[in-house]
């Protein structure tokens, strides 16, 4: 470990150690757009570049800046920008540089496909904490038979040379999905030995915050998705250790009725481009206007409640101790059954043929169909010893996609999901 990373982190700690037990916002996700000019047939919040309606409701240059200016009293230190896509703005690297003179940490979530020279240098002279680009295949075929747009790719690989070129901390990422899950080890290869650049992918996602359940189309299945966690050492590692080191009781002792228990509303938040400020970027059932009201009033108040919310019921989660291996949490369960308390089947599925395949014992949790006995196990099992055989896992049928649109006629089709260049999520920091 260098030492720069090694001041850094005994920084980071300290900042987390001094605040443990207080709410404090300190890590903060704020989508500056949903305009976009990719059509990604699985992004969860994606809009045409064209929206004008979409644009003028986008808060102002002002309105960032008075809600930076808040955020920065309050105690923020790392802010995400996503999307969409935050260089549909034009004025986003004015809103950008207003959070940096500000002194907070900034990471950048983008495409590619809008960074020119330009932008590239005001990145050198303003110096992100981190960036992060996507990359949604190896190949110009898969790559725009996902974004839907003719030279997208081309334009993708120049912005990740343009800022590699300038030596900005750049990591690479994709979402696997059915249309790209072939090319998933050559892009692991292509990003790591011949850009040198750190790589990591997400095999899981959600139904569009406007609750259309296209980007389902796309997702891989269960087995698929722990086939990929076999199929690279170093993740099948990260996994083992992960659920080392976190399966056990779902909720701490005299905490078992709350609904939430991630850091959202505690340390964390998200704000959409309208404003609206909600405890993750994933979750829009509860918001707080920011243009009625002051962040202070948002953070404290409301976002406080949302905390404080009791589980009106007991499910097979509330008592699962392998819940670290699925990823269900309130807002994904939102997205999925409209209900932030209800299982998510897929997950639950997910999480029971890894816990399978990685010789984790599986405590009794209620009636659940995939733990032995219920009516889903056998399946489970099946799926299980296809993996341990080394077999391929059956396949989705393949998807059909609308025709490839240009960025001057994409209507913004609610075809896209929450793993995508753009998205933020608990993990953003």
């Amino acid at each position: 470990m260098s030492l720069e990373l090694q001041r850094y982190g005994d920084f980071s700690l300290s900042i987390h150690n001094k605040t443990a037990g207080q709410r404090v916002p300190l890590l903060g996700a704020i989508e500056v757009s949903r305009r976009c000019p990719l059509n990604c047939s699985h992004c969860y919040n994606n809009l045409p570049m064209n929206d004008l309606e979409t644009a003028r409701q986008e808060l102002t240059y002002e309105e960032h800046c008075r809600i930076l200016d808040e955020l920065a009293d309050m105690g923020l230190m790392w802010l995400l920008y996503t999307g969409g896509e935050i260089f549909a703005r034009r004025d986003f690297l004015d809103i950008y540089k207003y959070a940096k003179r500000k002194g907070i940490f900034v990471t950048l979530f983008t495409n590619g496909n809008l960074v020119t020279e330009k932008i590239a240098d005001t990145l050198v002279d303003f110096r992100p904490f981190a960036i992060e680009i996507t990359l949604y295949g190896r190949t110009r075929e898969t790559y725009e038979a996902l974004t839907r747009v003719p030279g997208s790719y081309d334009r993708c690989l120049r912005g990740i040379r343009i800022l590699k070129e300038r030596g900005l901390p750049l990591a690479l990422k994709t979402v696997a999905v059915t249309v790209n899950k072939h090319e998933i080890w050559d892009m692991k290869r292509f990003v790591q030995e011949e850009l040198g650049l750190s790589f990591k992918l997400d095999p899981m996602i959600t139904p569009r915050i406007d609750c259309s359940s296209s980007p389902l189309g796309v997702r891989l299945t269960p087995e698929e998705i722990v086939a990929i966690d076999l199929g690279d050492p170093d993740r099948e590692k990260e996994w083992a250790r992960f659920s080392s080191a976190f399966t056990g009781p779902a909720h701490p002792p005299g905490k078992e009725d709350e609904v939430y228990h991630c850091g959202g509303g505690i340390n964390s938040f998200a704000i959409d481009p309208l404003g609206k400020m909600t405890i993750c970027v994933l979750s829009h059932m509860d918001s707080y206007d920011l243009r009625k009201g002051s962040v202070r009033e948002g953070w404290d108040h409301f976002l406080g409640k949302v905390r404080q919310k009791r589980a009106k019921r007991v499910t097979k989660c509330t008592v699962c101790q392998i819940k670290a291996m699925c990823g269900m949490c309130p807002a994904t369960a939102e997205l999925e059954t409209g209900d932030p308390e209800l299982p998510v089947d897929f997950l639950c599925h997910t999480a029971h043929l890894r816990a399978l395949t990685m010789g984790l014992s599986v405590p009794e949790h209620g009636e659940c169909e995939y733990c032995q006995g219920g009516s889903a196990f056998q399946l489970v099992r099946e799926e299980a010893n296809r993996l341990a055989s080394g077999l391929p896992a059956p396949s989705k049928p393949a998807p059909v996609f609308l025709p490839v649109l240009s960025p001057s006629t994409s209507t913004g089709s609610t075809l896209p999901a929450a793993s995508g260049c753009s998205s933020g999520g608990c993990g953003s920091f």
